[in-house]
């Protein structure tokens, strides 16, 4: 075991669908945010994918819980005791970690003081002596590679578990803001009642997470990767007795048309606030989509249609967030736009 100076440092994307973790530049810890807590003496049972395992599957002695919700905490005693799960498997893979910790951890950019306030609070009793926090937008700019400092108009759609966070970006700060609480967890909660109204199946909200894996697209016309249909199993709603139904890609194109159509309309709010030689860059240099609905089958083809500017899927949308809290933990010192 090598030595460590007394203070650690790690990047956090607090997310609601996912939590990432990097220590030294390194994805150590890609985990669900989901904790398991025995229901009589709030202990802690397991977090992350073991967690995530009992979701939906659990007794009345178990609480499993999504201690994130529209990208806020909602229950902060289950973020902190999940934080400090999340924490301590970066110590069991061969690290042992001094109590102070130094943290760079990013934020929905809609977030008010108040939730500000309850993140910095849960990752100073998790463990953390020196927090930094970080509006994920800037984050995932910084995660795609853009210069953030530099004096040209870069334009962000972030869509994660909770929010969509859309945001103009020219030196070093946030010129315009646009932060909408309808995001993966929406278009999940969508297939759910398409999937009830539709085929009167009662699907969970694992099975509409896969469905949305499987078959999930922006539109009913995919020129090229259309994904073949799905086998979904579940209770008539009715009867109870099981059903079989093959789903398709168009049928759930449809189904997210509306949630879908909402981002679109935010896009268009903040370009609308967006001052014209800043505009002038973006319709140059095109709008970046990252986390994970941008992984959503034809998403950035709709969007460039639809808005006229032209619309790039990150690479590895998932990640950017964590990427760039993880390039600001290296530049704490330099960012000016790193809230303590």
């Amino acid at each position: 075991m090598g030595f460590f100076s007394f203070t650690q440092e790690l990047a956090m994307d607090l997310g609601t669908a996912n939590t990432i973790i990097l220590h030294d530049g390194k994805i150590v810890v890609d985990e669900p945010s989901v904790v398991a807590l025995d229901r009589l003496s709030n202990k802690t049972l397991a977090v992350g994918s073991k967690a995530k395992l009992m979701y939906e599957k659990h007794n009345d002695k178990i609480r499993v819980i999504r201690p994130l919700r529209d990208g806020v905490i909602a229950d902060f005693y289950a973020c902190e005791q999940m934080m400090r799960g999340l924490i301590k498997m970066v110590r069991s893979g061969g690290r042992m970690f001094s109590p102070s910790l130094r943290m760079v951890i990013g934020v929905p950019s809609g977030a008010t003081e108040v939730e500000l306030r309850a993140v910095r609070d849960s990752a100073e009793h998790a463990g953390g002596r020196d927090v930094f926090l970080i509006f994920e937008p800037m984050a995932s700019a910084l995660g795609v590679g853009i210069d953030v400092e530099a004096p040209e108009g870069n334009m962000v759609v972030d869509i994660g578990g909770g929010t969509t966070e859309i945001a103009v970006i020219s030196l070093g700060g946030i010129v315009v803001n646009n932060s909408i609480r309808m995001a993966g967890d929406e278009f999940t909660a969508n297939i759910q009642d398409y999937m009830s109204r539709q085929h009167n199946v009662k699907v969970s909200e694992r099975m509409a997470e896969r469905i949305k894996i499987h078959v999930g697209a922006a539109l009913t016309d995919l020129p090229e990767d259309a994904p073949e249909e799905y086998v979904v199993h579940g209770p008539n709603k009715i009867t109870a007795l099981p059903m079989e139904v093959q789903v398709c890609y168009q049928e759930i194109a449809h189904c997210l048309d509306k949630s879908i159509a909402r981002i679109e309309t935010a896009v268009l709010q903040a370009l609308e606030e967006t001052p014209p030689e800043l505009y002038a860059d973006i319709v140059k240099n095109g709008i970046y989509l990252t986390g994970g609905g941008a992984l959503l089958r034809g998403l950035g083809k709709r969007l460039t249609d639809r808005l006229n500017i032209q619309f790039h899927v990150a690479e590895d949308p998932l990640h950017c967030v964590a990427r760039g809290t993880g390039i600001a933990l290296k530049n704490i010192d330099h960012f000016s736009f790193l809230m303590r």
